[in-house]
């Protein structure tokens, strides 16, 4: 299988970030640095990450997690911040987050050692949903939901269509339900500042069919067959 795929299946990296590894020059194929994205191997060859072995993972492993704000989604961080690694106890395989939520956000989170899954969860093509409930100082008018549910130019990227629903207002103070069907970085925020509205919280509750439900801030459970084969 291609060398990407590989580095996958072994639990290290999705697909797409195991691209940017060998395009850095940090893996290797039988004692050599590989930066070719064409190359194939197999289980008989000798793969380093990092100077690290790796081996294909026999046991899949999905988790779900309600990740307090505070804690950052990544397996490792250069300013030794929290992560939310630091929140799953009792399992054996290497697991790593499925995309990205903010420091500063909070709610649901998918680790797992799947590749080819992070990469169905994750990529626009397959279109799944993610839903947040925040709250953002000031009211939108008719005109910004249309524009933000439309798409907004961000940077040298158009967001894709989303969704946005006033749940209450309270002292000008609005609590909102928003659908989004991409994870680019801080996006939810940035999209609420261009429609002039500053996000005060932020939590994630759903990702395509599996939602947070009565999980606490910090607590984590496996995903059942069900809800994986739903995000399947």
């Amino acid at each position: 299988m291609r060398l990407q795929k590989y580095i996958a299946f072994c639990g290290a990296a999705s697909r797409r970030k195991a691209e940017a590894y060998i395009k850095d020059g940090r893996v290797a194929v039988n004692g050599e640095i590989v930066t070719d994205m064409g190359v194939s191997v197999d289980g008989g060859d000798e793969i380093l990450l990092d100077g690290k072995r790796l081996f294909v993972e026999e046991k899949k492993v999905y988790i779900i997690l309600n990740k307090p704000k505070g804690y950052i989604t990544s397996v490792q961080d250069q300013f030794k911040r929290k992560s939310v690694i630091d929140l799953i106890s009792g399992i054996k395989e290497r697991v790593y987050p499925v995309g990205r939520l903010d420091y500063d956000t909070s709610g649901l989170v998918i680790l797992t050692n799947d590749g080819d899954f992070t990469y169905r969860v994750t990529h626009p093509s397959h279109n799944v949903e993610k839903v947040y409930i925040a709250k953002i100082a000031g009211v939108p008018t008719s005109s910004g939901i249309q524009k933000f549910e439309e798409g907004l130019k961000i940077d040298d990227y158009v967001t894709a269509k989303a969704s946005l629903e006033i749940i209450k207002i309270s002292n000008n103070i609005c609590e909102i339900k928003i659908t989004i069907h991409e994870g680019r970085n801080r996006q939810v925020r940035r999209m609420c500042e261009a429609i002039g509205h500053k996000v005060i919280e932020l939590k994630r509750i759903r990702i395509g069919g599996i939602d947070i439900g009565d999980l606490k801030e910090g607590q984590w459970r496996c995903l059942n067959e069900e809800e994986i084969a739903n995000l399947r």
